[in-house]
């Protein structure tokens, strides 16, 4: 009925359209049910292209700050970030000044490669800048990250902690704050008590 009216307002003489009769209630609440489980969900990639076009704030900013770093959003490259609900995660809790240092902090950590963009690893850290940020070098951080190893050592050891040997705690969330615990720790390497967070 909305795309019927929208088509005599624009003038459109024709139009496709499944049309059921005399069902009731209940019958309408299943066929909804049906359709709406048939269909695809659109990705988070699409929606964020979409929202771009649209000029959404959020993704506007995304891509103005992924854009600063020669970045693109979708795919796994040294050049593109696959993480799309991380980064646009990131930038709506936290705001595009963290998800610039994430990106800086992490490229001169661990280098440009795919495993650097990594959503639980970018998730953590921004988790971490986000709480700290105010008392950080990022340089001074980049440096004691890269001490820890590369990306992909990481990934691992966030893996392994946050799984717990597989007993508890698999979600993302709790990945990002496995990560949020050794960005942590190599900041304080080396610090004495009263200067460790």
């Amino acid at each position: 009925m909305h795309r019927c009216h929208a088509c005599k307002l624009a003038g459109v003489t024709s139009i496709k359209a499944e049309i059921h009769h005399g069902l009731d209630q209940q019958q309408e609440a299943v066929l909804f049910l049906i359709k709406n489980r048939e269909s695809a969900k659109v990705s988070t990639l699409d929606e964020y292209k979409v929202g771009l076009t649209a000029g959404d704030a959020l993704c506007v900013a995304v891509d103005a700050t992924l854009q600063k770093h020669a970045l693109k959003l979708g795919g796994s490259s040294t050049n593109s970030v696959g993480a799309v609900s991380a980064v646009l995660r990131i930038t709506g809790r936290y705001g595009e000044d963290v998800l610039d240092r994430t990106l800086s902090i992490a490229e001169k950590a661990w280098g440009r490669s795919k495993e650097s963009w990594d959503g639980m690893l970018i998730g953590g850290l921004a988790l971490f800048l986000s709480r700290h940020g105010d008392d950080i070098d990022d340089d001074v951080l980049a440096q004691k990250m890269q001490k820890e190893g590369l990306a992909g050592y990481w990934r691992a050891k966030v893996l392994t902690v946050s799984s717990n040997g597989g007993y508890n705690n698999s979600g993302t969330g709790s990945r990002e704050s496995a990560c949020y615990q050794l960005v942590r720790d190599a900041w304080n390497k080396g610090r004495k008590a009263g200067n460790r967070i």
